[in-house]
């Protein structure tokens, strides 16, 4: 992987009033990544979009889209970019063929290149037949394509989608996560999104955001090194009162699943399994089940955000009963 950054933030903040929506956010995005941005309902993941996209002034530090500098050479750095916002920017009266034309114009296409430009992107994005049809007359999941058919037209080196997925029914949202990876070989990506499962299946990276301030910044590998350990999981015929667990050495919390079972929480130095073995014998509590603990994202993300609400999407199912979503 080519080791030059795509985008680097730097310190970016945001203030509204005497209200701080983005507090000294840093990132770096290289060639070949799809970063997952996640983060609940108001938590500033749409205002930073909205400043790296360069639709919105930070009120403090600096982004470099593909070596430029946005505030300093906005247009060479906005040039570099391909932007998805939630509300796709389609003309419904207008044609496939007619709305990517006049995107190709937009963005600086030469006339003689448009058509080459529009049927390449047609066919990334899975709408090599629809070039005669109106967008109007399209399934949302199709409307969605286009979106980002004109937000590639281009070939912009990153790509920033933003709750790309939201109101697609599942067969439509597996469709867009696979064009999202299939993007991610070429651009440098960044997923805004408040769906947990998207980032599991389409990112190389993960980065959420709380209050304006980054919580988490890590690879799917190291996150799911962190989701696999530190814990463990129990289960018995004759359950202890969860203090009798929480006292053991390096035992940090004890936390009752739906099942009956018993998720143990511990200090990653001090494994508690060998106590709890030992204990269970000794007080008959009927152990029939232990093993290690696996976290799952929903409860890292409930972790790191300590006022999730009611509006933060945890699965599929809740995407298309919740079709409005909503970011930042």
């Amino acid at each position: 992987m080519n080791d030059t950054a795509l985008v680097e933030v730097k310190k970016l903040s945001r203030f509204y009033g005497t209200l701080q929506a983005v507090k000294d956010v840093s990132f770096t995005i290289r060639p070949g990544e799809v970063l997952g941005f996640l983060g609940p309902n108001g938590a500033g993941k749409t205002t930073t979009m909205q400043i790296i996209s360069g639709n919105l002034a930070p009120s403090g530090g600096s982004v470099t889209i593909a070596g430029h500098d946005l505030l300093e050479n906005p247009r060479a750095a906005k040039s570099a970019i391909g932007y998805l916002p939630e509300s796709p920017p389609l003309y419904r009266e207008l044609t496939v063929d007619e709305y990517l034309d006049y995107c190709a114009a937009l963005n600086g296409i030469a006339r003689a290149r448009r058509k080459k430009a529009r049927e390449q992107a047609k066919g990334r994005c899975g709408l090599s037949d629809t070039g005669r049809r109106l967008i109007g007359n399209l399934s949302k999941g199709y409307q969605q394509r286009v979106g980002i058919a004109q937000a590639i037209i281009h070939l912009p080196p990153v790509v920033i989608l933003d709750e790309p997925t939201v109101g697609l029914d599942p067969i439509q949202i597996r469709e867009i996560r696979a064009l999202i990876r299939e993007l991610g070989k070429e651009h440098g990506v960044i997923l805004s999104t408040h769906i947990l499962p998207e980032v599991q299946a389409t990112c190389d990276h993960v980065q959420i955001i709380n209050k304006g301030e980054l919580v988490l910044n890590e690879s799917i590998e190291g996150l799911e090194h962190h989701m696999k350990s530190a814990s463990i999981t129990v289960a018995f015929r004759q359950p202890p009162a969860l203090e009798a667990l929480e006292k053991l050495p390096g035992v940090k919390s004890v936390q009752p699943e739906k099942d009956g079972r018993l998720h143990v929480f511990h200090e990653s130095e001090h494994n508690p399994t060998d106590a709890i073995l030992r204990l269970a014998v000794e007080k008959n509590w009927g152990l029939y089940e232990i093993r290690p603990g696996r976290l799952s994202l929903e409860q890292v993300f409930l972790d790191l955000t300590t006022e999730a609400t009611d509006g933060i999407a945890m699965t599929e199912a809740s995407v298309t009963a919740n079709p409005n979503g909503g970011g930042a």
